[in-house]
C-alpha cells in the first residue's frame, strides 16, 4: 500500500510539472485592434497580416479584432498586450469614441496589472475627449505636412530593444505627425530631421517613443501610414523589439 501511494504521488509530480511547463512554454498572446471611425488608413489591412506574419515569426499569437466589445475584464485576461493600429477617432465628434464607461475601465484595469501596450500611428489621432487616452499613448495628433514625404530619421536611442536592430539613420517616405500634448517625460528612441522634409523647424520631431504607466509600459511609433511600411525590415524590427519591450512587467496568464 505504502509503495502504491509513493507511486501515485510520483504520478501527480509528474503530471504537475508538465502542466507547469506548458503553461510556461506558452507563446505570448496580442491583441492586435484595428477598430476606426475617424480617417480610415488603406495601409490598416496590410498591417494586420504583416503583424500576424510577425507573430509567427516570433512565437507570438496574434488575435485581430475590430470589435470594441473585446474590452472586458474577462476577455483582456487572454492577453499580454495590445497594439493599436491606426485606430483613430473623429475629434469634432466625442460619440465617435468608443471607450466609454466600462471599456475605458478594463483597458485601465489592463495597464494597471502590467499589461503592454503598442500605438501605431493615427492610436495618437484617437479619443480626444478622453484625456487618460493621450496621457497614455504619450500625446495626441495635431498636423502633418502635405503627402508623404521622404525624410530621415534619426536613431537617438540605439540600445534599446525597438532601436538595437536599426541603423543610426534612415530615409524613409511616411507621413510625419506633429503632436500637441507630448509628455516630456516619454523617453524618445527616434525622431525626425524637419529640414529633411523641407520643414523650417530646426527642432527635431518626436517619432517613436516609450515609458511606463500606471505599472504597464507603452510604446509608441507615429510611423506606418503607408502599406509599404509593413513590408520594411526595419519597421518590422522596430515593432518587435518594442513588442517585447512592453511585456516585460506583464504578470504572465
Amino acid at each position: 500500500m505504502l509503495m502504491m501511494k509513493k507511486l501515485l504521488l510520483a504520478g501527480f509530480g509528474a503530471a504537475a510539472m508538465t502542466a507547469g511547463a506548458s503553461a510556461a512554454a506558452a507563446p505570448p498572446k496580442i491583441l492586435l485592434f484595428s477598430h476606426s471611425t475617424g480617417y480610415r488608413h488603406a495601409s490598416i489591412e496590410p498591417g494586420i497580416a504583416a503583424i500576424q506574419g510577425l507573430g509567427a515569426r516570433e512565437k507570438m499569437t496574434v488575435v485581430p479584432s475590430a470589435d470594441p466589445n473585446v474590452f472586458t475584464p474577462e476577455r483582456l485576461r487572454e492577453f499580454d498586450a495590445i497594439v493599436f493600429l491606426s485606430t483613430s477617432t473623429d475629434p469634432k465628434k466625442p460619440e465617435s469614441e468608443w471607450f466609454q464607461g466600462a471599456r475605458r475601465e478594463a483597458l485601465q484595469a489592463f495597464v494597471r496589472r502590467g499589461g503592454g501596450i503598442v500605438g501605431i500611428h493615427a492610436a495618437s489621432d484617437s479619443h480626444y475627449h478622453w484625456p487618460w487616452w493621450g496621457r497614455m499613448i504619450g500625446g495626441y495628433f495635431v498636423s502633418h505636412p502635405p503627402g508623404t514625404p521622404e525624410g530621415t530619421v534619426k536613431v537617438v536611442d540605439r540600445k534599446h530593444a525597438a532601436t538595437k536592430n536599426l541603423p543610426a539613420s534612415i530615409r524613409r517616405a511616411d507621413e510625419w505627425y506633429y503632436f500637441q500634448d507630448h509628455n516630456p517625460e516619454t523617453h524618445v528612441l527616434v525622431t525626425l530631421d524637419p529640414a529633411s522634409i523641407g520643414e523650417k523647424d530646426v527642432n527635431p520631431n518626436p517619432v517613436s517613443w516609450t515609458h511606463e504607466f500606471e505599472g504597464g509600459r507603452v510604446f509608441y511609433t507615429a510611423m506606418g501610414h503607408t502599406p509599404e511600411t509593413y513590408t520594411d525590415r526595419n519597421f518590422l524590427n522596430h515593432l518587435s523589439g518594442g513588442l517585447r519591450w512592453v511585456m516585460g512587467k506583464v504578470k504572465r496568464r
